[in-house]
């Protein structure tokens, strides 16, 4: 009998001893069913140490965590370090850091992939709107007061009917919203302490006006679209919490200002950026970016910027290809951007393509350099038959491929129908050819139809020949049909190596594996 208690005093204790930090608890394979058992509704977060957007995100990971506990929450906070738990990493498919899912119900099958913000207040709004009602009641002043302040952005339904088809439309529209507290009341004093006198739909923000009242018919789509309209800021700032609002939203088409906050006429600027912003609320984003910050000048160098040519705005569409604008004055004054903005809207502007001048030496070395203005010309060529790494120079797999490239070049530099060539993608753009991913490399035969063939074969000088002799047959597909990882809008955040020897990647603000 005192063995068998010992047993089962071992036993709880093993259950008992899951480790937290800072109120997270510290998962691994060992206890990782435990946790889903102890803790039914748990929010675990997949990193890695060196991950700087992990390390980003941590101390606001910690303080929802905190948040939680104090307010009594069953629902509790965890991470893995995905470097070390790799079997748990592969088994949720977790190729990005920081992946962040939750486990809802104990069950361990087919985690919800968390998809708001990461401040404190993100989180732990994303967590009651998944573990709670989709709207919550009101029962007076003080609850309603209290949901305000709580929240940067909250969503309040005054109906006298719970039951009217206006208040289920409202209900529908907070179960699609998973990022903000929706909240219901049919209580008087709450109509009169908001001076509401009908039933109505108030969104309120701690930023530009305070308030939005709903103007329309009370449906699903225009509630969404009334609450993405003001949801965020009207000028919104570009940083490592707000990428996911930004990138994630509804919104696809941005104007960026970048500019030095410590400028003397920062505000002006911003005033006027902000006065433009106005008319194309829930069109166009529009989203300020410090020029002086180390962790943006990758997002510069996207744009073909440097730091002594800011302020400049820029214009970009996110859809399936990211195509970028330049306004033709650099002046920022609201009416520019008025301008600018409405030409955009009006289908009248014409995508702004960087490039780089041509060099005077770029066909002396057996790897020809191309540039955007002489692309077409020598890609295009009907006599020959060219084949382009388009690369990054900050890519660490385009490095380790520069040498293989060079001995390709080496080896077919005298031929007389056959290129071998590279281009900086990050400096140079063509409409032939949309570059998601570093290092791509595309051949162009002879001939004048243009066509373009994928190269996915090995990246060995002895699959560069076979491919090339085999007049791109062998180790090519059609263009398009690559495996490649995108490089999103997300990666303007960050864009780092990933498992498949890309660099690219569909991160969210991930530093990939």
């Amino acid at each position: 009998m005192l063995k068998f208690l010992l047993l089962c005093t071992l036993a709880v204790a093993s259950r008992a001893e899951i480790a937290e930090e800072e109120d997270v608890l510290v998962l691994k394979k060992s206890n990782f069913d435990e946790a889903l058992k102890a803790h039914p509704n748990i929010l675990v977060e997949f990193y890695a140490p060196w991950c700087g957007h992990c390390k980003a995100l941590a101390p606001e990971y910690a303080k929802a965590a905190g948040m939680l506990k104090d307010e009594g929450s069953e629902i509790r906070l965890a991470k893995v370090d995905a470097t070390e738990e790799t079997e748990l990493a592969q088994e949720y498919g977790v190729r990005g850091y920081p992946t962040i899912k939750f486990f809802k119900g104990g069950e361990k099958e087919s985690p919800k992939e968390y998809s708001a913000g990461r401040q404190a207040d993100d989180i732990v709004s994303w967590l009651k709107k998944r573990t709670g009602p989709a709207v919550a009641t009101l029962a007076g002043v003080t609850e309603a007061e209290s949901l305000i302040a709580d929240n940067e952005v909250a969503v309040i339904g005054f109906f006298k009917d719970a039951e009217s088809a206006g208040a289920k439309a409202y209900e529908k529209a907070a179960e699609a919203i998973d990022d903000i507290p929706f909240a219901v009341t049919s209580d008087d004093a709450v109509y009169s302490k908001f001076e509401v006198s009908k039933d109505s739909v108030v969104l309120f923000k701690k930023f530009d006006e305070g308030r939005n009242t709903f103007d329309g018919e009370l449906t699903k789509e225009k509630l969404l679209a009334f609450v993405k309209a003001n949801q965020l800021p009207l000028v919104i700032e570009f940083t490592e919490q707000t990428a996911p609002k930004i990138f994630g939203g509804e919104i696809k088409s941005h104007i960026l200002m970048f500019l030095p906050k410590a400028a003397s006429d920062f505000q002006d600027k911003m005033d006027q950026f902000k006065k433009a912003a106005e008319g194309f609320k829930g069109r166009i984003l529009f989203i300020f970016i410090d020029s002086d910050v180390d962790d943006n000048q990758r997002i510069l160098e996207f744009f073909g910027l440097k730091k002594e040519e800011c302020p400049a705005i820029r214009l970009i569409t996110l859809e399936d290809e990211m195509t970028k604008y330049r306004p033709e004055s650099d002046s920022i004054t609201a009416e520019n951007i008025i301008e600018f903005c409405t030409l955009f809207t009006e289908g009248k502007l014409k995508p702004h393509l960087m490039s780089q001048d041509i060099p005077e030496d770029w066909d002396k070395n057996p790897v020809k350099v191309l540039v955007g203005k002489n692309f077409e010309e020598v890609a295009f060529d009907p006599a020959k038959n060219v084949f382009v790494e388009f690369y990054a120079p900050w890519c660490g797999h385009c490095k380790q491929l520069a040498p293989i490239w060079e001995k390709l070049g080496e080896k077919y530099k005298d031929s007389a129908d056959t290129i071998v060539a590279k281009m900086d993608s990050t400096a140079n753009e063509i409409e032939a050819v949309k570059v998601h991913s570093f290092p791509t490399l595309k051949f162009f035969p002879a001939g004048e139809d243009h066509k373009v063939i994928d190269y996915n074969g090995e990246r060995t000088l002895e699959g560069f020949t076979k491919f090339l002799e085999s007049g791109g047959k062998e180790g090519g597909a059609p263009a398009g049909d690559d495996d490649d990882d995108d490089l999103d809008a997300e990666d303007l955040d960050d864009v780092d190596e990933d498992s498949d020897g890309e660099d690219g990647g569909d991160d969210d603000g991930h530093d990939e594996l």
